[in-house]
């Protein structure tokens, strides 16, 4: 009860609720537990059986059986059900003694029969018992039951009582042999055995002719046999088929079923209640269809617009539809453009009651007034939860506006909306000034045309000369002289100001795509330079082990630039282990050491070295056999053996080439190569298994130079309707427990707990992949706001932001003046980093250079002489300095 209390819609803790109390047998609070999930949820058939079961129980006055009547009522209405009906045809015969109790569970059988009678596999148990039924009639009218009571054996009133009750068991027979149902055979066959007459040709040639449609749909029936959940494909195939054959009630059957397997697809109540609108046209069936839909799907907006629609098509009660309407805006649309398109169905619906050859009327003023609180709804409720009222072309005041000026006459107003329009950053827009002018050029003055074209050409950045154009029109053909000088001076103003700011953009273009080409041809004249000096340093004998070291450490840059760029950050756990190896590299903050000018020492060389370390270059031939591994600990200990242990379970593995720095330690990537690609493909599924407290990454091997486009990781940076992304939650929670939470709402295909980089310690985030859309909106709506540990979480549909990447313009810009990288890290300098060193001997021996008129005075660069070797101070200098400090 308290987890129903703080998220009402948790549909498995209705279920977990009955079930308890069923089981301790407190009937009353179990009714009120059934009651209230079958306002929130249409229930399934087992839950509907297991309730009526239940009451039937309980149900022995004539009140109560009427209660149990009532319930069967609700029941075959929220889905098509055989069972249901079939239990509700047996209990009516238990009420067979009352009055008119009869005709009541005919009655009810007719209704089966129209709802179910058709299904292929199922409909034969209901006409049998029809038929049993009227059987049972039969013989009770031989032997002088109840129906003839009030007749003599062997009168006239006898004979044609069992007349007429054999011609009703006839005509079941007749009926259901023209029916393309399973096992017909068997039922032909007792009617040739019940009949006293030879049957007709009639029903034989209707018989034959069913079987023959019997062949049609056996293909059918045996794949939705043999196919596994949700069988939406062999659905719709069956849905195809009966379409062509055009018979509505075999369609309408067959929609029927498919919903009952798969009743949280919105695509299939859209394509179900859009054939019932245009085909069949019946009011109680198609609104029930609708409600239905709503109640499944209540988070696709598009089935309740539909909703909307079908019940004005009916004329249904205008309290009703806005009663609907209100229930829209509580049923947790996952988009902000959703409570628009709604709210615009609303006010089209509220328009089109109005009488508009009236000045004055209740429908207007409930128009205006629904108006007003649309604008206020999508600024207050939708823009405080999804960060956009998810109307910034202002549609609905857009719409207000010509509303007034058309259909009122009330310029005046429109005038003031489209204020209030422009005052929300539309001004700089030419489409939004020619819709106000056009408003104003049908139904305005010529004034306030021109006033209005007057402000677009000062204000429009996007398609200026339009604008301009559009003014100059206005005035050739209606303003006057002074009108035209004033409208000319003032487009060529503009005009030149564009033209303006447009030779400076494509000049300061220009120079920075002159200044990337003078960068590209600096770093391919560096790269020859180094070239060409290692290969001069490789001839020299002397040099022959510093020239082994030089090719190592560019061949370990070399595959670091070959590995894939495997980013976890938008979607993913941990950072990789890429940015940790660029970290070491000086891409974030750091520096790598600087080589000395003169040779070492061969001793200190050989002691730092790693003499073992084989010159291995991967060969891009073999990247489908092989696999890069990376983010594993820097300190593991022969990473070789370690991973061929790891990897051998995927199959036979060639090599391991770890990859390992100028001094011999593991940079924490490595290459693996196996003998078949299909062990390579089984190796990703190691993809962030725990390696030394750490979570390795495992992708494809992929040169990016060949493929620029590729990225390993399969992290998306757009809306993933299927994903889910879940904030808040307590850092003790485990990927177990949060699993148990979110499959009770749908199959769980994939959980991520987001951790830091070294995946030790969890950041209260978490991404849940679910099968399909609808179990993700579903599980959206019962999950958001639920308390884990005492946390309230938050969730929504994950939609990942788009990776920023670097301004080239500003990266370009600040290049030349680009101070050099500080050694304090990848985020700067700490608080904590402060010198210990007192400033003025800081301004002895680090003078800092002054820039006068944008030149640096003083730099070393600057002056060919070295600088002063700062002077050595004893102690008792050092106190007279910080003394007279």
């Amino acid at each position: 009860m308290r987890f129903l209390s703080i998220n009402a819609f948790d549909y498995n803790c209705h279920l977990d609720l009955i079930k308890l109390l069923r089981q301790e047998g407190e009937l009353v609070k179990l009714r009120r537990a059934r009651q209230k999930m079958s306002e929130l949820f249409p229930l399934t058939e087992e839950i509907w059986l297991d309730w009526l079961k239940d009451e039937i129980k309980m149900a022995s006055e004539s009140s109560e059986r009427e209660k149990v009547y009532e319930l069967f009522e609700r029941a075959v209405k929220d889905y098509i059900c055989p069972e249901i009906w079939l239990e509700y045809a047996q209990y009516s015969i238990g009420g067979i003694g009352q009055e008119g109790g009869v005709e009541r569970v005919r009655a009810v059988f007719e209704r089966a029969l129209t709802a179910v009678g058709l299904h292929v596999t199922k409909g034969t148990a209901l006409w049998e018992a029809y038929r049993e039924f009227e059987n049972a009639i039969l013989e009770t009218a031989q032997v002088g039951g109840p129906t003839s009571a009030t007749t003599t054996p062997g009168t006239p009133d006898q004979a044609g009582s069992r007349s007429s009750q054999l011609e009703k068991i006839h005509t079941l027979f007749r009926r259901q042999l023209g029916i393309p149902l399973l096992d017909m055979e068997a039922s032909y066959a007792e009617y040739e055995e019940w009949s006293e007459d030879p049957i007709p040709e009639t029903i034989i040639k209707n018989y034959k002719k069913a079987l023959q449609q019997l062949e049609k749909y056996k293909p059918y029936e045996e794949a939705l046999l043999s196919a596994e959940t949700p069988k939406l494909a062999e659905y719709q195939a069956y849905i195809d088929f009966e379409m062509k054959a055009g018979d509505p009630a075999r369609i309408q059957l067959i929609y029927e079923r498919a919903l009952a397997e798969n009743c949280l697809v919105p695509d299939l109540w859209a394509r179900y209640n859009q054939y019932l609108d245009r085909q069949l046209k019946v009011k109680e069936l198609v609104l029930s269809a609708h409600d239905r839909a709503v109640r499944n799907c209540p988070w696709t907006v598009g089935l309740w617009i539909r909703y909307l629609l079908a019940m004005e098509r009916h004329s249904v009660d205008h309290s009703t539809v806005s009663e609907v309407f209100e229930k829209a805006l509580n049923a947790g649309f996952i988009q902000a453009t959703d409570y628009v398109e709604i709210w615009q169905a609303y006010l089209d619906y509220l328009r089109r009651r109005v009488d508009f050859t009236q000045d004055s009327s209740k429908e207007l003023e409930e128009l205006r007034s629904a108006f007003a609180r649309a604008v206020e709804y999508l600024k207050q409720e939708v823009e405080e939860r999804f960060s956009e009222s998810g109307d910034p072309s202002c549609t609905i005041m857009q719409n207000w506006a010509r509303v007034e000026a058309r259909l009122c006459n009330n310029m005046q107003k429109a005038r003031e909306l489209w204020d209030n329009i422009m005052t929300k950053g539309n001004a700089k827009y030419a489409n939004m000034w020619l819709e106000y002018y056009n408003l104003e050029r049908a139904h305005g003055d010529t004034q306030h045309c021109r006033k209005a074209l007057h402000r677009a050409v000062q204000c429009t950045s996007d398609y200026p000369e339009h604008v301009c154009e559009v003014l100059l029109t206005l005035e050739r053909i209606e303003g006057t002289l002074e009108d035209w000088d004033a409208a000319v001076q003032k487009t060529e103003n503009r005009l030149a100001r564009v033209n303006e700011q447009r030779a400076k953009a494509a000049e300061k273009e220009a120079a920075l795509a002159k200044l990337e080409e003078e960068k590209a041809e600096q770093r391919k004249q560096s790269r020859a330079e180094k070239k060409a000096s290692k290969k001069a340093k490789k001839n020299r004998p002397g040099d022959k082990r510093k020239a082994e070291d030089d090719d190592e450490g560019e061949w370990g840059q070399e595959e670091e630039a070959e590995q894939p760029s495997k980013r976890h950050r938008g979607d993913g756990d941990v950072l990789p282990a890429e940015e940790e190896m660029e970290v070491e590299t000086g891409l974030f903050g750091r520096s790598a050491p600087e080589k000395p000018d003169h040779p070492p020492n061969p001793k200190e060389k050989a002691s730092t070295s790693r003499k073992d370390i084989p010159k291995v270059l991967h060969d891009s031939s073999k990247d489908n056999v092989t696999v890069f591994v990376s983010n594993l600990s820097y300190s593991m200990a022969e990473p070789q053996l370690k991973l061929r242990g790891l990897f051998e379970g995927c199959g036979e593995v060639a090599e391991v080439r770890p990859v390992f720095s100028n001094k011999g330690t593991f940079r924490g990537y490595c290459y693996v190569e196996f003998k078949e690609e299909k062990s390579a493909l089984q190796a990703l599924g190691l993809d962030r298994k725990v390696v030394e407290g750490r979570p390795m990454f495992v992708s494809p091997c992929i040169d990016k130079n060949k493929n620029p486009d590729f990225k390993c990781s399969d992290n998306s940076t757009t809306l993933e309707k299927h994903k889910l992304f879940i904030s808040g939650l307590p850092f003790s929670c485990t990927k177990e427990e949060l699993e148990d939470v979110c499959k009770a709402h749908g199959n769980v295909k994939d959980i991520r707990l987001v951790t830091n980089r070294a995946g030790r310690k969890p950041k209260g985030l978490a991404y849940v992949e679910y099968e399909n859309e609808a179990q993700a909106s579903q599980a959206v709506l019962k999950l958001d706001g639920l308390s884990i540990k005492e946390h309230v979480i938050k969730v929504a549909i994950s939609n990942p932001p788009l990776r920023r990447q670097p301004d080239k313009a500003d990266a370009g810009r600040a290049a030349p003046f680009a101070a050099p990288r500080q050694l304090y890290g990848a985020r700067g300098k700490g608080r904590t980093q402060l010198s210990m060193m007192p400033r003025a001997l800081q301004r002895q021996n680090q003078p800092v250079a002054k820039a006068e008129n944008g030149m640096v005075q003083n730099s070393p660069a600057a002056s060919s002489e070295p600088p002063e070797e700062p002077r050595k101070m004893s102690n008792a200098d050092f106190a007279r300095m910080l003394l007279k400090e």
